[in-house]
């Protein structure tokens, strides 16, 4: 496979041109036919060839040259530029390498595969995340600190709160520097280091909850064309039929008659935050 894509590559195999057969490439190479049928289909998946019925496999298009500047960093750059604009949904190694320009085989060179790319993605979305570089002598200041920064951070990178896991969380350089710097904040408490860690996880993890609606409901804007606000006004007349159904007074006062009340992921990032930090503050003293 690989002089073949050396041919496509160079322009000895031209755009249109026939790719020799599987058999042709098993005299020529001595390969079994297996291996040279799966060499027919990688170049496919990369884009290289196509097969034209009553003619066979040729050469597709120009093919993507090697890029001998591609690195991890610019493949990550780009897999983050497809996932905040399309989504996890839409991200594939044949999509990155479309965007830089390469073929799909030349990514697996830096990054091995898709799981190692996602795990990348995450460190180099949260080394965006700047702490101070001293604690401030107040946690509570601290820890609302970088619970915003943290939350601007999945609010830039929508993919990120659903890609994080909370019971196998990734081990990843800069979430663990974001760890640290957390439990740091509190050591001024008279907290252990396992209470320090489990005031980590519960506000890493209330950021992160809210942060994973934020992907779908961009998928939503997206599909429906219809932004939040109008959404929940298409839905009027159905809840007006649900509330005569049942007695909901609750609810009546809270959309009938509150008219600023908005429900919105700032605001319950705002009302949560302030809860748990008031929380904490109690448990602590």
């Amino acid at each position: 496979m690989a002089e073949l894509r050396r041919r496509i590559e160079a322009g000895e195999l031209r755009p249109g041109d026939r790719v020799p057969s599987a058999r042709a490439i098993t005299r020529e190479w001595g390969v079994a036919i297996a291996t040279a049928t799966k060499a027919h289909a990688a170049l496919r998946d990369e884009g290289l060839t196509l097969a034209r019925p009553g003619v066979g496999t040729v050469v597709a298009g120009p093919a993507p040259r090697r890029d001998t500047d591609l690195s991890p960093e610019r493949i990550v750059a780009a897999a983050i530029r497809i996932a905040d604009e399309h989504g996890m949904g839409e991200l594939s190694m044949r999509r990155v390498a479309a965007d830089l320009g390469v073929a799909t085989m030349s990514l697996y060179r830096h990054v091995p595969g898709r799981e190692d790319l996602e795990l990348a993605m995450i460190d180099a979305a949260l080394g965006e995340l700047r702490v101070p570089p001293r604690y401030s002598g107040a946690w509570r200041a601290d820890l609302e600190r970088c619970g915003r920064a943290l939350w601007d951070i999945f609010q830039r990178h929508p993919w990120l709160g659903v890609s994080m896991s909370l019971t196998r969380p990734q081990m990843t350089p800069n979430a663990m520097r974001l760890g640290e710097w957390l439990m740091g904040s509190l050591g001024g408490t008279r907290l252990t280091v396992t209470d320090r860690m489990l005031v980590e996880v519960l506000l890493f993890s209330f950021v992160r909850g809210v942060a994973s609606a934020l992907e779908p409901e961009a998928v939503a804007m997206r599909d429906t064309g219809l932004t939040d606000d109008e959404w929940m006004d298409a839905q009027s007349a159905a809840f007006g039929r649900l509330v005569e159904e049942h007695r909901m007074p609750q609810f009546e006062e809270l959309f009938l008659r509150t008219p600023d009340f908005a429900f919105d992921l700032n605001v319950l990032f705002e009302f949560g935050l302030a809860r748990i930090l008031d929380g904490i503050e109690v448990w602590i003293g």
